[in-house]
Formats: C-alpha cells, structure tokens, sequence
C-alpha cells in the first residue's frame, strides 16, 4: 500500500459522513440514536445494580446527569470521537431497552472499542449478541475498522460469552490496572479482527 492510498483510507475513516448516527436494523432489533425522551429508560438502566456490577463507572444521582450524558454521547458524535445507539426492539422502537456503541477510537490503527448494555428483562434472549454483529458489521463495512474490542471485567462470563459467540478472542488480560472507588481492578480485552 502506497503512502497516498493509507492516507485516502483514513480519511475516509476519520470521516463518519452521516448527520447523524444512522439507523441500523436486525432481525429483531433497531438501533437508533439515543434521545432526551430515553433519559428514564437509561437512568434505570445506569442505576441497576446488577446491569452496572461489572461497569466500573459512577451511577446518575439524578436525571439530570442523565441529560447530560446523553448531551455529551451527542456532542462526541459531533467531534467524531464515539459513536452511540439505543438498542430498541422493532415492535417498540420508542422503547430503549439497552445501549451499544463506540466509545472510543483509534484512528491511527483503524480499531475502536464496543461497549453495551441491555436491561436485565432481555437478558438471556440473544439481544446483545444480536447488536453486537449489527455493530461488527457497520464498524468494518461502513467506518473501514480493522479491529473492534471490548474491555470487560474477568468475573462477566456473561459478557465474555456474548463477546466469544460473535468471534471475539481474549486479547490480553491486564492485573490490577484498573483504579475505581480504592480497589485496583482487573481488566480483560477481547478482540475481532475484520475477515479477509
């Protein structure tokens, strides 16, 4: 590959070239951007105890915080720093039921980091595996990524599961690398690289 054909590749990726996050659909589920009108939803969703057990991250006071998350995904997306949807069933598109997204990205090696959620109720139905190569699929078709990952706790099997069913590896698994609330943390990377 010449200098000039890397230097087209990535600025077709750093280029989201949409408004918007668009709508993506799968047999079951529509992923769509996540709106001020879902702020109860993801407030019941980030304030559950079991949905954040392995989520080392601070739970909203208020829905008011919630707002402002939700204003911060979208002002990320503006600057094209991550990538977020609402995870919705076809049958209840106004309903968030979970989130999924891009977090963060690695413009310089094509790779970006997936992160998800979904409600303790849809647990067990294949709903986040479902999202997930929704995801797989947009991030090496549309965005041009190389490599997508995840960072989990060791102890989510559940997680881990859904990662493996969709192709992922475990990539590496880091000891106590992790500071959150005066414990240092173990953190796992699972890994899929774009098939040739």
């Amino acid at each position: 590959m010449t200098r000039y054909q890397a230097d087209q590749m990535m600025n077709e990726f750093k280029n989201f070239s949409f408004e918007r996050p668009p709508v993506l659909e799968s047999e079951r589920l529509i992923l769509r951007e996540q709106t001020v009108e879902d702020a109860h939803a993801v407030f019941k969703l980030r304030t559950n105890e079991e949905v954040m057990k392995y989520v080392p991250r601070p739970r909203p006071a208020n829905i008011e915080e919630v707002y402002a998350l939700i204003d911060e995904i979208h002002e990320g997306f503006l600057k094209e720093k991550n990538l977020g949807w609402a995870i919705t069933l076809k049958e209840a598109p106004d309903v968030l039921i979970g989130f999924i997204g891009f977090p963060k990205f690695d413009f310089d090696n094509f790779r970006a980091e997936v992160g998800y959620m979904v409600a303790p109720g849809f647990w067990g139905k294949g709903i986040a595996g479902e999202a997930l190569a929704v995801m797989n699929d947009f991030g090496f078709g549309e965005l041009g990524l190389h490599s997508i990952y995840a960072t989990i706790d060791p102890e989510n099997i559940a997680s881990a599961k859904v990662l493996i069913k969709q192709g992922y590896v475990k990539e590496a698994h880091f000891k106590e690398d992790f500071f959150y609330e005066g414990k240092f943390l173990d953190t796992v990377i699972y890994s899929l690289l774009k098939s040739k």
